[in-house]
């Protein structure tokens, strides 16, 4: 079988651990919204805990013609309320909720793959 090399454009979720996150050579500390084809492409995103959310931490107006969103729910997997997400289904715009875990390695599949794809990557303290 013949190995490809990387060739991907998007940022790239390196590296993921208690209380970090690696996107291409910069570590993160805290929670961060992750976009494939925006610049810049990594955002500050404020929770720092599932239990402080709120429906105004998922933004509509800031999607760039996504496709899918993926929101990472920390260490295990929890659900937002569905009233949160009716609009981005309304639009068109897919959202699933996985552990954060998850989330990066389904972003990493997806923008390697040239979808428009963003994530909401939630870091718990």
């Amino acid at each position: 079988m013949k190995l490809q090399p990387d060739t991907s454009l998007a940022p790239l979720i390196r590296g993921l651990g208690p209380g970090w996150l690696q996107i291409e050579q910069q570590r993160f500390h805290s929670s961060v919204f992750l976009h494939s084809q925006r610049q810049p492409p990594v955002q500050a995103w404020t929770p720092d805990r599932f239990e402080t959310l709120k429906d105004l931490d998922f933004q509509l107006d800031a999607l760039d013609d996504c496709e899918l969103l993926l929101f990472g729910s920390g260490r295990r997997l929890r659900f937002v309320p569905t009233t949160w997400t009716e609009a981005f289904w309304s639009k068109g715009i897919g959202f699933e909720t996985m552990d954060t875990a998850a989330a990066c390695r389904t972003y990493n599949v997806l923008a390697s793959e040239g979808r428009k794809v963003a994530a909401w990557l939630l870091l718990e303290t």
